[in-house]
């Protein structure tokens, strides 16, 4: 018999829903593994224990009165500290923001208490949401539970240290350049980047984000299991129409063959061994399913959409993001926006209406590509999770860093969905793959994500090392 603080989402849900769990017993075996492991990885930087509680004993009080409180009836959850969150700061990791506090919940954060999900803190993010590593000057460094030397992802390195270690049945995060995909591949659970418009969100307390942002970042779930995920991401995927984005499509679509490309090295990127083995694996995992694999030498264009991603982020920096950047004074944040603009300047009016062009013609090539083959199987980084806070230690280890996230920063271009199904270990390090679909068919994803789910994945909640 599991810990309950182990128990999945779905589990909490048909347990609280039977009676045979209480909403506010289910957060308390949360609190409590917050409270026993937190403090060794730090991943949750303002646990909110009063108005867990509360929201808690609201939903028992509900279901006592015969009502029906939500899909994620008690269920515990914690959220990222850059979105808004009524009564929290919206720190976003920054100093400059530490009491920056919101008046009103941000759309995801409103659906997820709408749908009786408990939120019991607020996770760790890099400064400015900005690396593949999550530390700053305001709140710290939060470490992989897995194994402190290595990263634990990021942006949202809290959500997945959190989930990895039992706090909290699922963790939002969001995903502009891999932040979703990549923690959850650090941390050894699974993660979505939904389809650009399937979540709502947006933040009132800040200004409106430049379009290059608008178009490429969403928000999505982290989860110890494909099913977590399916049902957190239709309870965030609530209509809102504050975020103009949003879009209402079914979260089923038509059926589809069970036809998969792998591909191992897109764009001629490197691969580790031990991310090719994974890779290989997930393909038979599939086969076994009843799927057609079939390896492919090329995907349509990443390489290309990953320059454009970067140079359409950077616009922000002339237009007083660097500024706000060397007010913060946060050296990590300020060493990767120099090296950035060095790989890709900032475009200029040309530049930049070029990108916003080419970005639906290539989103035209990836879904002429997934006709023929509607889901794709291919690396979420062609390393493993690097060593904790290898991508400052010189401009050459930044390079090499961004070309193995390759696959990553590609995506948003074209707001794809994306998928990281964590497949297994290799030692103390996770390992495990990403899955492509075309937009709106994250139903595509979870059905091949759970089929390579079902041939094992490391075992959690895992205890910090």
């Amino acid at each position: 018999m599991p810990q309950l603080y182990a128990l999945s989402a779905t589990e909490i849900v048909a347990r609280v829903a039977a009676r045979t769990l209480s909403a506010r017993e289910a957060t308390e075996a949360a609190l409590a593994r917050m409270d026993a492991v937190n403090p060794a990885i730090n991943a949750v930087v303002k646990p909110l224990h009063d108005e867990a509680r509360a929201a808690a004993d609201a939903v028992d009080a509900a279901i006592a009165r015969g009502e029906t409180p939500g899909i994620l009836a008690g269920v515990p959850i914690t959220v990222k500290v850059n979105v808004d969150q009524a009564g929290h700061e919206t720190t976003n990791g920054l100093s400059i923001q530490k009491d920056h506090k919101a008046e009103a919940d941000n759309p995801v954060i409103a659906n997820l208490k709408k749908a009786g999900a408990i939120i019991i803190g607020r996770t760790n993010t890099p400064a400015f949401s900005l690396r593949w590593f999550t530390s700053n000057n305001l709140h710290g460094a939060t470490k992989n539970p897995w194994n402190p030397a290595i990263t634990p992802g990021g942006s949202s390195g809290g959500a997945g240290a959190a989930v990895a270690a039992g706090i909290g049945a699922l963790g939002h995060g969001t995903d502009i350049g891999g932040s979703v995909r990549y923690p959850a591949y650090a941390c050894g659970i699974h993660g979505i980047r939904p389809t650009l418009g399937r979540v709502p969100a947006w933040n009132a307390s800040l200004p409106e984000r430049d379009i290059g942002a608008q178009l490429m970042a969403v928000s999505g779930p982290l989860a110890r299991s494909i099913a977590d995920l399916r049902l957190s991401l239709e309870a965030m995927s609530a209509p809102d129409m504050r975020d103009p984005w949003y879009t209402p499509v079914p979260m089923t679509g038509p059926p589809a063959p069970k036809r998969a490309a792998l591909c191992i090295r897109p764009e001629g990127m490197k691969v580790a061994p031990e991310v090719e083995a994974a890779l290989r694996g997930a393909a038979r995992r599939l086969q076994d399913a009843g799927y057609t694999v079939v390896e492919v030498d090329a995907l349509p264009p990443l390489r290309e959409p990953a320059r454009l991603q970067s140079q359409l982020w950077l616009t922000s920096l002339p237009r007083g993001g660097l500024a706000m950047a060397q007010r913060e004074g946060e050296p990590a944040s300020l060493a990767i926006y120099d090296y950035m603009q060095r790989l890709t300047q900032p475009a200029d009016f040309h530049g930049f209406q070029d990108a916003l062009t080419a970005r639906a013609g290539f989103l035209r090539q990836w879904m002429m590509f997934f006709e023929k083959y509607p889901v794709v199987i291919c690396p979420v980084s062609g390393e493993l999770p690097f060593a904790d806070q290898q991508d400052v230690q010189s401009f050459e280890a930044f390079q090499a860093v961004l070309e193995a996230q390759l696959t990553q920063v590609g995506l948003p271009l074209m707001g794809l969905p994306g998928l990281t199904v964590s497949t297994g270990m290799v030692s103390r390090t996770p390992v495990g793959v990403q899955l492509l679909a075309g937009r709106f068919r994250e139903d595509l994803l979870f059905a091949a994500g759970a089929a390579i789910e079902a041939a094992g994945t490391p075992h959690t909640p895992v205890d910090p090392a």
